[in-house]
């Protein structure tokens, strides 16, 4: 049920960031257009590629977290025996989702700090820059989570691209 349930996040999350990628696209092009065609370039459209970006780039992040898309440490691993190798995966999968909740808790401590001021451009509190790294972070520990079950299972994360 957890493994469904993290396939469709995931998909959803890489639709996400197909759509953020295309918006970050429209806006840059409206910006461009704007500063050299109309000679009056937008002030929001900069702001609103930035904000984008960070939302392109963490939900990313953490669905290359469920589908092994991260960089990993695989060449030291296949020279132990699997026993050791299965143990050392678990504790990379415990380490990431560790990161992940610290992602959430320092995430969650930037965004309230900063959730009076606003973006410049936009005027939408400076704490949405903060909402990514707490979803992204949720999101890894969600997914780590499923790698450990899998593998005390015996057997392995089916990529949600599949």
């Amino acid at each position: 049920m957890l493994t469904r349930f993290n396939a469709r996040v995931a998909r959803a999350c890489m639709k996400l960031s197909v759509a953020g990628l295309l918006l970050i696209v429209l806006t840059v092009s409206w910006q461009v257009f704007g500063r050299y065609v109309l000679n009056q370039p937008p002030t929001w459209a900069e702001s609103l590629a930035l904000l984008m970006i960070l939302y392109v780039t963490l939900l990313a992040a953490a669905v290359g977290v469920r589908d092994a898309g991260h960089i990993g440490m695989e060449s030291l691993l296949v020279l132990v025996p699997d026993a050791v190798r299965i143990q050392v995966e678990r504790l990379i999968h415990a380490l990431v989702a560790l990161f992940g909740a610290a992602m959430v808790w320092n995430g969650t401590l930037l965004g309230r700090s900063v959730m009076d001021y606003r973006i410049s451009g936009l005027g939408l509190p400076e704490g949405l820059r903060y909402l990514p790294l707490v979803i992204s972070g949720a999101l890894i520990v969600l997914f780590s989570i499923e790698h450990i079950l899998a593998s005390l299972q015996g057997r392995d994360v089916e990529p949600a691209w599949h």
